[in-house]
C-alpha cells in the first residue's frame, strides 16, 4: 500500500461559515444564456481573506467549491496553460 501525501486543510476555519447569501455571482457572457454555466463569486470572510466560490448555475443551491487566493491563482494558471484541456 502506498502512503498518501499529508492533507493540509487551510480552509477548515471557513468550511460551512462562508456567507454566500449576498454573493455577487458572475458568469461568462459566452455560450447559451439559458444553459448551464460555471459561476464564481469573490467573497470576503471575517478572517480578512477574499475567497473565490464556484458553483453550477443550474443548481444554485447545490455544492459550492471554495478556493483560497493561492488555489485560485493556481487554477487559473493551469487553465491558461491547457492543464484541463480534453485529451481528444
Amino acid at each position: 500500500m502506498t502512503e498518501s501525501a499529508p492533507i493540509y486543510d487551510d480552509k477548515a476555519h471557513v468550511r460551512g461559515k462562508l456567507d454566500l447569501r449576498e454573493a455577487d455571482w458572475l458568469r461568462s457572457d459566452e455560450g447559451d444564456p439559458d444553459g448551464e454555466h460555471v459561476e464564481i463569486a469573490f467573497v470576503e470572510h471575517t478572517d480578512g481573506v477574499t475567497y473565490v466560490a464556484m458553483r453550477n448555475s443550474a443548481h444554485p443551491d447545490g455544492p459550492v467549491l471554495v478556493f483560497t487566493p493561492a488555489e485560485w491563482d493556481a487554477f487559473i494558471a493551469g487553465a491558461k496553460d491547457g492543464e484541463f484541456d480534453e485529451p481528444w
